[in-house]
């Protein structure tokens, strides 16, 4: 609109400075007509500019309205992957935890091979370097020598290098081996309430008998609770 008004204005201008035409202003404005039709010219030649009122600022509400939408499609669509992902990771998380546990109670258990009275000697495993040399740590009610607890593999016990054949000597224990840096914490409890199982427990015993750490499993009263992503128990891992 305001383009147009311009052009009018400019044309108008244009055909009152041609020479001979008789204005308001007299010979005197008839004087000066070149240089206000080549300014008339020059402004209709010049690009039509656009005027405030058809500028366009921020959206429309159809615009708006298919944003919503969309953002509202999309999140319904990412928070339900982003809460797999997060189960799927304290899941791995779990694994880890366990299998760290049970390695080290592994890694215990032949270390003790015929370093303390046993019933029956058993088979020295290549992987153990090392013999323990404190046999106090063991009851009378754990004669198979497996830990006491893990407070026992974290703090470390006292050990002695394994005899070399043909080599007499008196061994001295000089060192301390860890079996474990830290308890893990559960990551689908966020604590360290972990079930314990002896090697004199039934695999489907609800209690721990006390007499060692034989095997580490996540709490079956949890089961209830949580659900693992294939469907399985955590406590059958």
């Amino acid at each position: 609109m305001i383009c147009l008004q311009e052009q009018n204005e400019t044309r108008i201008r244009a055909r009152s400075a041609v020479p001979g035409n008789k204005t308001e202003r007299g010979d005197a404005g008839a004087a000066h007509g070149a240089p206000d039709r080549r300014f008339a010219l020059w402004r209709l030649s010049r690009p039509c500019r656009t005027g405030p009122l058809t500028r366009r600022h921020g959206f429309t509400l159809i615009e708006l309205i298919i944003t919503v939408t969309v953002m509202s499609i999309l999140t319904l669509g990412i928070v339900p992957l982003m809460k797999l992902s997060i189960k799927r990771q304290k899941e791995d998380q779990l694994r880890a935890a366990l299998r760290q546990m049970r390695t080290a109670i592994d890694e215990f258990h032949r270390d003790t091979v015929l370093a303390c009275p046993t019933p029956v000697p058993g088979y020295v495993d290549p992987r153990s370097k090392v013999q323990i040399s404190d046999c106090t740590i063991f009851g009378v009610d754990n004669p198979d020598h497996y830990p006491p607890d893990l407070e026992t593999l974290v703090n470390g016990v006292n050990v002695i290098p394994r005899p070399i054949p043909g080599v007499i000597g008196p061994q001295v224990s000089t060192r301390k081996k860890i079996y474990l840096r830290a308890i893990p914490i559960n990551p689908m409890t966020g604590g360290k309430d972990w079930e314990f199982r002896s090697c004199y427990d039934a695999p489907d015993s609800p209690s721990w008998g006390g007499e060692n750490v034989f095997d580490v499993k996540f709490p079956p009263d949890k089961d209830d609770q949580m659900k693992s992503l294939n469907g399985e128990k955590y406590s059958d891992w």
